[in-house]
């Protein structure tokens, strides 16, 4: 018989959030189980017209201390960690009258909602910080955690309706549904425990009435992760790896929290490359497809129709289209999906997809179609032998062409400066070293453009150009380029000319930039500086 079934039916509820509080406690009333809570949650319960009986009933200790001190007791954490099935335990408790505990229900006070108000600027009192730290809610689930054979904790209230709806069918929650609660518990202490820890390493001491705001682009001191498991994938970047999938539980929103609404599993390269095909498409305001091979893009165009954008996106490389995986600002038109239907391609990620598109690709049973929420950037984490790298998203720091110069004797002409800032955006999601030709549409709107070639993750510059001429599918005459670093030597320059570029855009800081402008000068190319760097590793 498990250990719940014993007659002990004493249920412990001190919850922050009221969230099915009253169902849960009227449930476990009616299964037989006295209420025992504390403060405001006793009056909650109360007004509620539920029997509950105070803690400090049980304890023989009022709360003292503004309240800090309500639930550290033996009669309490005894209830919980006495283990049933010792003898000499419940010898023990029954010789200081410790009444053992079936049921907690507790979640804590609301700390990483305050700290994010100061991370949000707001000045705020060290004291609210240092109040809304929980001291006795934790050592409660930890308590029952531990004592899972004989103790139900609950810390989430989504877990409320499933608990009470076992217990009133079977008698008592089943040993593996304790574990998992254990389980979760133990997480979600461990969660508050470190954002409490990476908060307070952000302050410098200081009493506290002191203003405090913490700085949400400071570095921590210490790395704290909180990554729940999404979903194991088939296998890594190739078949002998294992691999799994996590997200970010402070960060909604984005390709790993995207929703699969047709398709096989995703794959680690499907994720990989869709988070490519996805941020690129992102970077545009107006309708933007980004087609993308190996996390390099095939393609990609902005348009005041998606239909255009598709087409011009995939005239640039529909060879390495083939097989690839595509990226859409917008919700997927029944119009570009079907034009899409004609081409193999892996999977599609975009803010939503009409019912016309779903019909469309339904036919494609294997083509993967995701629907990814939009994202803010967000810090990059890549892992290596013996540790991690940190690193801001790459996005950035001021408007397209607010720190651009003018580098030549001639300027840029209006259509050559919209290429210029479209290559610009496209050129920061190749791999280094990397080389974007462009060109604004001739009699298009404002912002529409495509890509013409891409040279991407050659060892050399000069290379990274030729690759990018010899792939070319559309004629390159009048086209821009983009560099994502400056140019050590004029090689480059001279190739771009030699190719059919009139104007290029690079962020200089060569000890050579003077010769770069030089041979521009001479081959009559308009050359903007930027100041910022793209490099992608």
């Amino acid at each position: 018989m498990s250990p719940a079934t014993m007659g002990q039916r004493r249920a412990l509820l001190s919850v922050s959030d009221k969230t099915g509080l009253t169902e849960l406690a009227r449930r476990l009333a009616a299964c037989g189980f006295e209420l025992v809570s504390t403060g405001g949650t006793a009056a909650h319960l109360r007004a509620a017209a539920l029997p509950v009986r105070d803690v400090a009933e049980i304890t023989g200790f009022p709360e003292m201390l503004a309240g800090r001190i309500k639930t550290l007791h033996p009669r309490v954490h005894g209830g919980l960690l006495g283990r049933l099935g010792d003898a000499r335990q419940r010898s023990e408790m029954q010789a200081q009258g410790i009444e053992p505990i079936a049921l907690v229900a507790v979640n804590l006070y609301p700390f990483e909602r305050v700290a994010a108000q100061a991370s949000s600027g707001a000045a705020l009192e060290r004291a609210a910080l240092i109040e809304n730290i929980d001291i006795g809610g934790p050592a409660m689930l930890r308590s029952a955690a531990k004592n899972y054979e004989s103790v139900t904790v609950l810390c989430d209230p989504a877990d409320y309706a499933a608990v009470a709806e076992e217990i009133a069918t079977q008698g008592a929650t089943s040993l593996a549904t304790r574990w998992r609660l254990a389980q979760k518990a133990f997480a979600r202490t461990a969660a508050y425990d470190a954002a409490i820890a990476s908060t307070l390493e952000q302050l410098p001491g200081g009493a506290m009435d002191q203003p405090v705001r913490l700085d949400p682009n400071a570095f921590p001191a210490v790395l704290r992760l909180l990554a729940p498991r999404r979903q194991i994938l088939r296998y890594g970047e190739n078949p002998h790896q294992q691999a799994a999938l996590y997200v970010d539980a402070q960060a909604p929103g984005g390709i790993a929290q995207g929703e699969l609404l047709q398709g096989k599993e995703l794959s680690y390269n499907n994720l990989v490359d869709l988070d490519a095909a996805w941020a690129l498409a992102a970077e545009f305001s107006l309708p933007a497809v980004a087609i993308i091979k190996h996390t390099n893009p095939a393609g990609c165009a902005a348009a005041d129709h998606q239909l255009t954008a598709y087409q011009r996106a995939l005239a640039c490389d529909p060879i390495s289209a083939f097989g690839g995986v595509i990226g859409l600002n917008r919700e997927l038109d029944e119009e570009t999906a079907a034009a899409i239907a004609n081409l193999f391609v892996e999977c599609i990620a975009a803010p939503g997809f009409s019912p016309g598109a779903r019909q469309r690709l339904a036919g494609k049973k294997n083509l993967r179609l995701l629907q990814a929420p939009p994202a803010p950037p967000a810090r990059r984490l890549r892992s290596l032998s013996g540790g991690w790298l940190l690193q801001d998203d790459d996005v950035p720091l001021l408007p397209p062409g607010a720190p651009w110069r003018v580098a030549t004797r001639r300027p840029p002409t209006p259509a050559e400066s919209a290429g210029l800032g479209f290559a610009w955006a496209v050129v920061k999601h190749v791999k280094s070293n990397a080389i974007v030709f462009a060109r604004a549409e001739p009699g298009g709107g404002a912002g529409e453009a495509q890509t013409l070639a891409v040279g991407a993750g050659q060892m050399s510059r000069v290379d990274a150009v030729r690759i990018a001429g010899l792939r070319a599918q559309l004629p390159l005459a009048g086209s821009v380029m983009a560099s994502d670093a400056f140019f050590p030597f004029p090689d480059s320059l001279e190739e771009a000319a030699r190719l059919g570029a009139t104007a290029v855009i690079q962020p200089g800081g060569s000890v050579r930039d003077a010769e770069a402008i030089a041979v521009c000068d001479r081959l009559d190319l308009a050359m903007v500086l930027t100041g910022m760097r793209h490099f992608r590793h």
